[in-house]
């Protein structure tokens, strides 16, 4: 059993539920554990990955959030910056599946949150774990 951080940017809600819910289940059906934090937004998801990777006490993480473009240029910053950041800390190693929606209206969003859709928390979860794996298998 491996233990998973969920760390959401809860901004909305009711699309983080859905996208937490399917990250859970996935987890959960694969026999392991999780916990979530909540951070204000998505740049600082993986900030709080790499403190909470330092401390040891998680096998594997899964990033949460939903970035809907907006009139400003804010939305590029937030999606890509976010993503470099996740992708920064994959490649040193740490497992991470990235579940943070950027879409253009709260429709799509709830497509792909909803676990009995697209279920993208449940992707990002079994990402996490796939790369977890992988992992075990390069450490020796």
């Amino acid at each position: 059993m491996a233990r998973f951080l969920i760390v959401e940017a809860r901004f909305y809600s009711h699309l983080n539920d859905m996208l937490i819910a399917g990250a859970r289940a996935a987890l959960e059906a694969d026999g392991h554990e999780a916990e979530v934090i909540t951070v204000p937004g998505a740049l600082e998801i993986p900030a709080a990955i790499a403190m909470a990777a330092e401390s040891g006490r998680y096998d594997g993480f899964v990033a949460i959030g939903v970035v809907i473009r907006g009139e400003t240029y804010h939305f590029e910053i937030v999606a890509g910056e976010s993503a470099r950041g996740i992708m920064a800390l994959n490649m040193d190693g740490i497992a991470i599946g990235n579940g943070i929606l950027t879409v253009e209206n709260e429709d799509q969003a709830i497509v792909r949150a909803d676990p009995a859709q697209k279920d993208k928390g449940g992707e990002a979860a079994k990402a996490a774990l796939a790369l977890l794996e992988l992992s075990g298998r390069f450490a020796a």
